[in-house]
């Protein structure tokens, strides 16, 4: 039997959903755990996970097989309804900013109009799933923790969309497919580099990483609004952090790093490459800087990053209109 073209467009979006869910979730999230340790045993000077399989590449499933055993513990006074959605909402709303990310000239799930927008409004909406997660446990320390979220989260957003809007200024398009061609000739981390400089920076907030992990701060908060959670259900935060990163990362190749763009190779191979290379610097500064204090962390956004993510959209709009 015959399909029809409708019926045969539908299959291959499946198919790719498929494979760039098994790519991220197996290819980068699972391996990005055994990353963190093998990297932060190096610089440390210590041999890391080299038990579980070969390398310790099986250490990861050793400990999803550990939480899923364990007992899971709510609180009583917590929000049962929103103790259970909070982590499923992290981990989903970071693989749904995924639909618009170009992986290749040809691989991609959808390209829209709106590219940028779109995984700036999944970028938000996972941020949300923080703060119902320090308020739905009804615990002082998550509630901190939730609190600290919110205000970081309005500190570094808007400079991330502005250094992101001056790249769909030099592009003249919001579609990641668009600015990613725009990128034939010269990146964006060299043309835009103040923008460039401002959404690195507002990369490590957003996604709760070293310096700027107050939201969890192990020492001041116990792990912030993580604290109530147990068994899978802190697998599920710990998995979307992860996630996060690596949509982080497949971003910035897109907006900065000249996407899939690159001599003598196919362009996923690239790509990849590229974002390999954006999460191993998000894993060295984890393990190379100290965390910063929370009033420094808010001057750095509001009196720094804003200014300049503004002046420079400023300049590159006026320098678009000139030249």
């Amino acid at each position: 039997m015959k399909l029809s073209p409708e019926v045969l467009n539908w299959v291959w979006l499946l198919a790719k959903v498929l494979i760039v869910l098994v790519v991220v979730m197996v290819g980068f999230v699972m391996n990005m755990v055994w990353a963190e340790r093998k990297v932060s045993a190096f610089i440390q000077q210590r041999r890391g996970p080299n038990r579980v399989g070969p390398m310790g590449l099986i250490q990861v499933v050793a400990d999803i097989l550990k939480m899923a055993f364990k007992e899971e513990v709510i609180p009583r006074e917590a929000d049962r309804l929103v103790h259970f959605l909070a982590p499923c909402i992290i981990f989903t709303m970071a693989i749904t900013a995924l639909a618009v990310i170009p992986y290749d000239p040809w691989f991609y799930i959808t390209d829209v109009d709106f590219g940028i927008l779109f995984v700036v409004a999944a970028a938000g909406m996972g941020s949300y799933a923080v703060m119902l997660a320090g308020w739905g446990t009804g615990s002082k320390y998550p509630l901190l923790g939730g609190t600290r979220s919110a205000a970081q989260i309005i500190s570094y957003e808007i400079p991330m969309l502005l250094s992101m809007m001056s790249v769909a200024v030099m592009a003249g398009s919001l579609s990641l497919q668009d600015i990613v061609r725009a990128q034939s000739n010269l990146w964006f981390c060299l043309s835009q580099f103040p923008a460039f400089l401002v959404y690195t920076i507002a990369m490590f907030a957003e996604t709760n990483r070293l310096p700027f992990d107050m939201p969890e701060a192990e020492a001041e908060i116990a792990t912030g609004y993580m604290a109530e959670f147990s068994s899978l259900r802190w697998g599920w935060f710990y998995a979307g952090e992860y996630a996060n990163m690596v949509v982080a990362s497949f971003v910035m190749t897109s907006l900065f790093l000249g996407g899939w763009q690159g001599p003598f190779a196919p362009g996923w191979w690239w790509f990849l490459l590229k974002s390999a290379a954006v999460l191993f610097l998000m894993l060295w500064v984890r393990w190379t800087f100290p965390r910063v204090r929370y009033d420094q962390l808010m001057a750095l956004g509001w009196k720094i990053l804003i200014p300049v993510a503004i002046v420079n959209l400023v300049a590159t709009a006026t320098l678009k209109v000139l030249l």
